[in-house]
């Protein structure tokens, strides 16, 4: 039980040094580097959550984007940033990179059916990110007109 917790604590700590790593590589302002690194973190413990609970991956990748989306959405307005310099950096511990890696390694090594496989799963997976992202979106323009949607403090 213990050394689970810890595992789980390693792991969360890993995910933020990798979310910021990732925001300083591709230029993320530095003050939502700290941001976007702790959305990210949560995003990936909420993901784990719904996989210690037997949830698919799909959805609980859903979910997980979902709240990240959330959470990008209400801290933007307050730092004053544009929702896609949180959001991205917070989706990334969710990208099925490793699916994609499977699924050509699977057709390179002429195993097809293992590789529609993991291409299928990875597509999902990929959808179920875009879809959390949309859903929060979809919340935080109810009632809007396009024209303010990306307006912070509007």
């Amino acid at each position: 039980e213990r050394g689970a917790h810890l595992e789980m604590i390693l792991q969360l700590l890993i995910t933020y040094v990798a979310t910021v790593s990732f925001g300083i590589i591709f230029s993320v302002p530095k003050r939502a580097l700290l941001i976007g690194g702790l959305i990210g973190t949560i995003s990936w413990g909420i993901f784990q959550l719904g996989i210690h609970f037997n949830t698919s991956y799909v959805f609980a990748t859903a979910i997980a984007s979902f709240i990240a989306a959330f959470i990008s959405h209400l801290l933007a307005r307050k730092v004053l940033l544009p929702v896609t310099t949180l959001a991205i950096p917070g989706i990334i511990p969710l990208v099925p990179g490793s699916r994609a890696y499977f699924t050509m390694l699977a057709f390179v090594e002429s195993d097809y059916l293992l590789g529609l496989q993991f291409g299928v799963e990875t597509m999902l997976r990929a959808g179920a990110i875009a879809a959390g992202l949309i859903f929060a979106l979809a919340i935080f323009s109810f009632g809007k007109g396009l024209g303010t949607r990306y307006e912070p403090n509007s």
